[in-house]
């Protein structure tokens, strides 16, 4: 009997998997190598692809003309789309799989790639692009990496026969992204050549998420604050019970005058009113369903300031190397039935790890019967089930900082799910001063329910009209009819505020739902297939609106660039731009992956819309011309430093200046104009700048510094560097090392 091949789609996947395969594994590595490339065993051969091995060829494979980038050749939609070996350190790999695919001894092949849509794809390209195989392939379907959920898989592989709709929707999701990201990109870069450097990057999702982001920011630049005024009192009974209340006109508390505001202020103060109004009414709150990985990005955003891509590869950590969590990149927040009788002993595995986990583990497990109608829904989970904690040992001790507050997350949600419902009381109360009504809010926990899994539970963001309402008070024990005085009163003078800029939690929330701003958890899981992307591209997608310069990081915010802007503005009303159009996209991959969408109709609508817009690029871009930021005097010889393609500067084919200038390019990111601009006028910038990359690629913030060298060049330096983005003030958090954030000489003006 012949070998079994299993192609893993990285080494750590393939090393665990050789460890609960019979054995013994032999490691071989490639002609004068060290780097392990395969390992082999007594009855099986473990391979690996290393991520994505094998891509989709550029245009110039197809033909030599599209080397030039020219309207004429537009839209280039191939037949047959060509695939490559990604780089030289993958030719390497890529040799080693092909000559294990073609062994004789190998008569069985299993795909252990990660099972989604992406790791279907990363198998079947490889295996394409290796000449193809007439052996048998089974698939191998993981949610989780304890010994016992792989020995589990492995002896259950399912047909490849069953993985064929899974295979067509990651391949029409790929040449999608080709067709539109490449026709797009290529026709808004020729016809913007003057007016931006490099190219202009367009997508099929990442430009609908930009334009979520940048009408966010016209929005914020569009507003005019106006003033308004609140009037506040606070009251005592006659006994001394004290409270606060806030000026109410009906439902409105805010004025318009500080005319009004004074003349409330000087009729109560001082004076006796009565408590016309108190009720109270209990409410309930159902615990928030499992996580998916988008929930788990949003929450750990909120809670912890994570970007989206620092929470999944947290997540991926705990998955793969620790195995404390099952597979995260899954797009289902519930159970399938037959994981019902692990639940309890997953809770009981929970209550071990920590005191912090003990009560609620304890709680879990004494239930006669579980509540399982918000939990298990097996038509509503697809390749995997919701992330919840392992079924086996977990030695917390191993994790770092970030992939521990990801398990306590996770860990913390799982056991919250079975919780009753938390029950608050909540008062209002009404006190009326010479005819002025001041309302007041109680809130008070009656029953703890899931909530005493977490103990105290930041509320999450208040709106404008809860700000207006005051803040909830723990209230003296009051009743109607009640006098009480208001021994202080005040005019509050406010502003509105703009809306609030996209954070990475919101603007996930946002691309869940195709651009609409739900909160609700049902019915967000209702819109799911509509939403832009997939839970496991999302934070890919939005890092990639980074680095091209079209959006920037603010502290937690995510702030559109003026090329971003202009992009946006340029395609106006185009569909490229609609996220539901793309949210439509995504829904008919789903509906490919189930099997009640042909391919071949969806890949033929796509070509049919990147050739309109082609089309209406050629046309509608053609005269554009955006002029150059203009930043101002130069502070040496006092001409105009104008923008240009690599840096900020006084000097031009026309008229050579003093050769001052700012290059855009300092440690890996791209100084905004407003940051030079800032440079420029005060030598120094006030706030600090994130997103720089140091030496060992992690990433830090600095204040910046004009500075003249001993050799009279000019260059930016950092002043003021401190460790990781979002991260505290400089006396609070230790100095970046003087290797990652000493100054770069300034390049000679080319």
């Amino acid at each position: 009997m012949g070998k079994t091949l299993i192609i893993a789609e990285k080494p750590s996947v393939g090393q665990d998997l050789a460890r609960v395969l019979p054995g013994p594994f032999q490691k071989h590595t490639g002609a004068g190598e060290r780097t392990p490339r395969w390992l082999e065993g007594p009855e099986h051969i473990v391979t690996w692809a290393v991520g994505h091995l094998v891509q989709l060829a550029e245009p110039d494979e197809y033909d030599d003309k599209y080397k030039k980038w020219r309207m004429a050749d537009l839209p280039i939609v191939p037949r047959h789309f060509k695939l490559v070996v990604r780089d030289e350190r993958s030719q390497k790999q890529m040799a080693v799989v092909r000559d294990l695919l073609r062994r004789d001894d190998v008569d069985r092949i299993v795909n252990a790639c990660d099972a989604g849509r992406e790791g279907e794809l990363i198998f079947k390209w490889v295996v394409e692009q290796a000449g193809g195989t007439d052996k048998p392939v089974e698939r191998l379907w993981l949610s989780s990496m304890t010994k016992q959920a792989m020995l589990d898989a492995l002896a259950h592989l399912r047909p490849d026969e069953d993985m064929k709709q899974l295979e067509e929707a990651a391949k029409s999701r790929s040449e999608a992204d080709w067709i539109v990201g490449m026709n797009a990109t290529r026709a808004a870069t020729i016809r913007l050549r003057s007016s931006f450097d490099g190219a202009v990057s367009l997508g099929r999702v990442q430009t609908p998420t930009l334009a979520i982001l940048t009408r966010r920011e016209e929005e914020i630049r569009a507003f005019k604050p106006e003033k308004y005024w609140l009037v506040d009192a606070k009251f005592a009974t006659d006994d001394d019970r004290r409270y606060a209340g806030r000026y109410h006109a009906g439902a409105q508390p805010r004025l318009k005058t500080a005319a009004e505001a004074d003349a409330i202020v000087a009729a109560v103060h001082g004076k006796r009113g009565e408590i016309t109004k108190l009720d109270k009414a209990k409410r309930t709150e159902r615990a928030p369903l499992l996580f998916d990985l988008t929930s788990l990005q949003r929450e750990a955003n909120t809670r912890f300031g994570f970007s989206a891509r620092r929470t999944l590869a947290a997540a991926q950590r705990c998955y793969e190397e620790h195995k404390v969590l099952t597979y995260p990149r899954t797009s289902s927040r519930y159970l399938t039935s037959d994981m019902v009788p692990e639940i309890k002993p997953t809770a009981a595995q929970v209550g071990s790890d920590g005191p912090e986990y003990a009560e609620g583990a304890k709680y879990v497990t004494s239930l006669d019967l579980l509540p399982l109608a918000r939990v298990v829904d097996d038509a509503k989970v697809g390749d995997h089930h919701a992330i919840i904690p392992t079924n086996s040992p977990h030695n917390l001790s191993k994790l770092n900082s970030d992939d521990r507050r990801i398990f306590d997350l996770a860990a913390r949600r799982f056991l919250a799910v079975f919780h009753p419902d938390a029950v608050f009381e909540n008062t209002r109360v009404e006190t009326t001063v010479e005819q002025h009504v001041f309302r007041t809010r109680g809130r008070v926990l009656l029953v703890p329910g899931w909530r005493g899994v977490y103990g105290e539970l930041p509320e999450g963001d208040r709106s404008a009209a809860d700000e207006d309402e005051g803040t909830d008070q723990q209230l003296p024990r009051l009743e109607r009819g009640e006098q009480a005085t208001a021994r202080e009163a005040e005019a509050l003078e406010k502003e509105t505020k703009p809306p609030r800029r996209y954070t990475d939690a919101s603007l996930l929330g946002a691309m869940e739902t195709a651009g609409k701003l739900v909160d609700d958890d049902e019915l967000r899981e209702a819109m799911k297939d509509s939403g832009i992307g997939t839970p496991a591209t999302r934070a890919a997608i939005i890092e990639r609106l980074i680095d091209v310069g079209y959006v920037e990081r603010e502290g937690r915010a995510l702030v559109a660039t003026e090329k971003g802007l202009n992009v946006i503005r340029l395609l106006a009303e185009h569909p490229l731009t609609s996220p539901a159009l793309t949210g439509d996209w995504e829904r008919r991959l789903s509906l490919i992956e189930r099997g009640e969408e042909a391919r071949e109709r969806f890949m033929s609508d796509i070509a049919k819309f990147a050739g309109e817009t082609v089309g209406t690029l050629d046309t509608t871009l053609k005269d554009v011309r955006i002029p150059r930021a203009n930043l101002g005097p130069c502070p040496i010889c006092g001409h105009d430093i104008v923008e240009n393609r690599k840096g900020f500067s006084c000097w031009s084919r026309e008229d050579p200046g003093c050769g001052f200038v700012i290059w855009k390019s300092k440690a890996g990111k791209q100084l905004p104009g407003a940051v030079a601009r800032e440079l420029i006028a005060t030598g120094r910038t006030e706030k600090p700048v994130t997103g720089f990359k140091g030496r060992s690629g992690r990433s830090f913030r600095a204040r910046l510094a004009l500075q003249q060298g001993d050799d009279g060049k000019w260059r930016v330096e950092f002043d003021e560097p401190w460790a990781r983005e979002g991260a505290k003030p400089p006396e609070e958090e230790p100095a970046e090392s003087a290797g990652e954030t000493g100054a770069t000489d300034t390049p000679a003006a080319a």
